[in-house]
C-alpha cells in the first residue's frame, strides 16, 4: 500500500483542538494516519484496525519503528469483529475508508479490497462510529466529493452532524475530487471551505504546503 494523498490530507486535517486522549483509526492500512496523529497530538492511546494481513504486518512494523510506539496499537480484525467485541470509547475517530463501490480489478487483490466500499460499507462504518465515539468526540473522514451528500445523510440518520467540510480539488481547473468531513453529536452550521492541492503539476499551493509540510521530507 503506497502512501496516498488522501491519507496525508486526513491525518493533517483532522482537528485536535479538543485534545483527544484516545484515537481510533478505522482501516489503518500501513498506519500512516495513526502515525500522523501520534506526531501531532499527546493522545495516550492511539488504536488502529486493519484487516489485510500484509498491511497489518507493515502497520505493526511502522508503529514499532516510530518514536511513539508506546502509544500505538493495531488490531488485526475487520471492523464488524471490532464492533462486536470492543466496548472502548474514543475522543477522535478517523477513517480513510474504501470507496470504490464499482468492481475494481487492478490485479492486486489486497489493493482492490482496500479500494472497494463493499469491504466496509459507509452505513456500517457510521453505525460503528456512533458506538465508539465519546459524547463530545469527533469523527473525521475523507470520501469522494460525489459521495458527500449521501454520507452526510447516513450520518444524520444516526445523530451525527457535519461541523466542518473541506472540498478538495487537484488544481484550479479540475472538479472537486474529495470531501474532508468532520462530524460530532452537536448540531451546528458546518464550516465550509476549499483546498486546492497544486497550482500546476508538482507546484503545490501555499495552503496545501502549510497543511502537510510537517509530514514530508521534501516540500
Amino acid at each position: 500500500m503506497k502512501v496516498g494523498t488522501d491519507g496525508v490530507l486526513l491525518g493533517a486535517w483532522a482537528s485536535l483542538d479538543h485534545q483527544p486522549d484516545s484515537i481510533l483509526d478505522i482501516g489503518a492500512g500501513t498506519g500512516l494516519i495513526a502515525l500522523q496523529l501520534a506526531q501531532r497530538s499527546s493522545a495516550e492511546a492511539i488504536d488502529a484496525i486493519e484487516l489485510d494481513d500484509a498491511a497489518y504486518e507493515q502497520c505493526v512494523a511502522n508503529f514499532e519503528a516510530s518514536p511513539w510506539a508506546d502509544r500505538l496499537f493495531c488490531y488485526h480484525a475487520g471492523f464488524d469483529e471490532f464492533v462486536d467485541e470492543m466496548e472502548d470509547k474514543y475522543d477522535l475517530i478517523v477513517s480513510n475508508p474504501p470507496f470504490y463501490a464499482e468492481d475494481v480489478a487492478s490485479g492486486n487483490t489486497a489493493r482492490d479490497q482496500a479500494r472497494q466500499s463493499n469491504s466496509l460499507p459507509f452505513g456500517e462504518l457510521i453505525q460503528g462510529v456512533v458506538q465508539f465515539l465519546t459524547d463530545k468526540g469527533i469523527f473525521s473522514v475523507i470520501v469522494p466529493f460525489k459521495e458527500e451528500q449521501g454520507f452526510v445523510q447516513l450520518a444524520q440518520n444516526v445523530g451525527l452532524y457535519p461541523n466542518r467540510i473541506t472540498r478538495v480539488k487537484g488544481n484550479p481547473e479540475t472538479d472537486f475530487k474529495r470531501s474532508l468531513m468532520e462530524f460530532s453529536f452537536q448540531q451546528n452550521e458546518p464550516q465550509m471551505d476549499t483546498l486546492i492541492i497544486e497550482k500546476e503539476r508538482h507546484q503545490y499551493t501555499e495552503a496545501y504546503i502549510k497543511l502537510t509540510q510537517a509530514f514530508y521530507l521534501k516540500m
